[in-house]
C-alpha cells in the first residue's frame, strides 16, 4: 500500500490502456489495481510454509512464478519495483530461463537503497540486483545520487519521477466531511502514509497539538498501517477530537477532495507520492525539506518546507493557514499547475516507455508484454 505499489499499479494500468499486455506478479493484488482493466492479468504467488524453514520464503516462489509467467506469455521485459526481493527474484528467474529470459528493469523507490543499502546483510545482494538489471530507474535525483554513493557504483541510473493520474471523486466534499463528522468551517490537514517510523507520526501529532486554534483544525490520517501505537500520544496531547483516522482506502480521491492541505513530517522521502496526490487536488503542502521532496514542492511557491523535527516551524505556518486559509489558496493553485506540468501520466509514462524501448533495442510498440513484480 506504499508509494511503490501505487506507482506500479498506476503505471501498469496506463500501459495497458495504451495497448500493452501487462502481467502483475505478487502475493496479493496491488492495492489500487483495477482488475477489470483490459490487457491486465494478475498472477498470485503461492507462499508455502514448510516446517523445514523457520520463516516462510517469498523470493524463491516469486522467482518461479516470474519464470512461469515469462514462459507462458512470452514476456518481453520484467519491471521490478524495489530491488529486494523483486529484482533479486527477477534475476533468479532470468537465470532459470537462460537465453529466452526477458529483459529486466529495476525501479528504486527509496528504502531498498536508503535502508537496506546501509545494512551489510543486504547491501551485496541489492548491489548485485542493480548491476544485473538492464536498466535502473530512480524516482528522484536525490535517490539516484544516494544510490550511487551508498553502493559505490557508476552505472547509469535514469531519473523517472513518480506520477499521479487523478480521477473524479465519487462523493461530494460535503458528503465525505459529514460522514467523518467534520464541519465545513474546519481546515482539514491530510496525511497519507504507511505510518512507518521514518514518517515521524509523533512529530505530526505534536504539530497539531501546538496549533493554538486547533478547534478549527482537523488532522485526517489515511493510514496504510496500524495507528494503535499512537493512540496514547493522541490522548496525552489532548487532541483526540482533532484527529480522524481512516484505514487504507482505494477511493483516495474522495478524501483528497474533502481536504484542504497536505501535512508531512517525514525524516526523509525519496519522492513523496502522497504529497503529489495532494498537489493534483490543489493542496498547499507543508513538508520536510528532506530527500526528494524539494524536487516536488517549491518552498514558498507551492507550499512550505521545514527541517525534520522543526515542530515550531510546522505549527506556526499551520496556525496561519487555519486562521486565514484564503491567503494560501494561490499556493494550492500553483501546486496543481506544477503537478500537471511535470508529473502527469502522459509525461512520466512516456519516459518509462523510452527506457523500455531502449532496453528492448527499439522494440516496445503497442502489443509488447511486460511483467511487473
Amino acid at each position: 500500500m506504499g508509494g511503490s505499489g501505487i506507482l506500479a499499479s498506476q503505471l501498469g494500468q496506463q500501459l495497458a490502456r495504451r495497448g500493452h499486455e501487462v502481467h502483475f506478479v505478487s502475493y496479493g493484488p496491488p492495492f489500487r489495481l483495477d482488475p477489470a482493466t483490459p490487457n491486465v492479468t494478475f498472477h498470485p504467488v503461492r507462499i508455502n510454509e514448510y516446517d523445514l524453514f523457520r520463516y516462510p520464503d517469498y523470493t524463491l516462489p516469486l522467482s518461479v512464478a516470474l519464470a512461469d509467467v515469462s514462459r507462458e506469455h512470452r514476456i518481453d521485459l520484467i519491471h521490478a519495483h524495489y530491488a529486494v526481493p523483486h529484482a533479486v527474484a527477477a534475476y533468479l528467474a532470468r537465470q532459470m530461463l537462460g537465453a529466452a529470459a526477458p529483459r529486466l528493469i529495476t525501479t528504486l523507490h527509496g528504502t531498498d537503497t536508503t535502508l537496506m543499502g546501509k545494512d551489510p546483510s543486504y547491501r551485496p545482494v541489492v548491489r548485485h540486483a542493480i548491476a544485473a538489471s538492464d536498466a535502473v530507474t530512480a524516482v528522484s535525483a536525490f535517490l539516484r545520487d544516494e544510490t550511487k554513493e551508498i553502493f559505490d557504483i557508476d552505472r547509469p541510473i535514469d531519473v523517472v519521477h513518480n506520477f499521479f493520474s487523478p480521477v473524479a471523486p465519487k462523493r461530494s466534499r460535503a458528503a465525505v466531511r459529514a460522514s467523518l463528522g467534520i464541519r465545513e468551517d474546519e481546515v482539514v490537514a491530510l496525511h497519507m502514509s504507511n505510518l512507518r517510523s521514518g514518517k515521524r507520526i509523533e512529530d505530526l501529532l505534536r504539530v497539531v497539538a501546538e496549533v493554538k486554534r486547533r478547534d478549527r483544525l482537523r488532522l485526517l490520517v489515511l493510514a496504510g498501517g496500524d495507528f494503535t501505537p499512537f493512540r496514547a500520544l493522541v490522548e496525552n496531547l489532548g487532541i483526540a477530537r482533532r484527529v480522524t483516522v481512516v484505514g487504507a482506502v482505494p477511493d483516495v480521491e474522495d478524501y483528497l477532495h474533502a481536504s484542504d492541505l497536505g501535512l508531512y513530517t517525514s525524516e526523509s522521502e525519496s519522492f513523496g507520492l502522497s504529497i503529489l496526490e495532494g498537489m493534483f487536488h490543489g493542496h498547499p503542502i507543508l513538508a520536510t525539506r528532506a530527500g526528494g521532496v524539494p524536487e516536488v514542492v517549491v518552498d514558498g511557491e507551492t507550499g512550505f518546507l521545514f527541517a525534520p523535527g522543526d515542530i515550531d516551524g510546522f505549527a506556526g505556518r499551520l496556525q496561519e493557514m487555519v486562521e486565514a486559509p484564503e491567503r494560501f489558496r494561490d499556493l494550492g493553485t500553483r501546486a496543481r499547475a506544477r503537478a500537471e506540468a511535470l508529473f502527469s501520466a502522459e509525461r512520466i509514462v512516456g519516459q518509462y516507455l523510452e527506457v523500455y524501448r531502449r532496453v528492448l533495442g527499439g522494440a516496445g510498440d503497442a502489443g509488447a508484454s511486460a511483467g511487473g513484480a
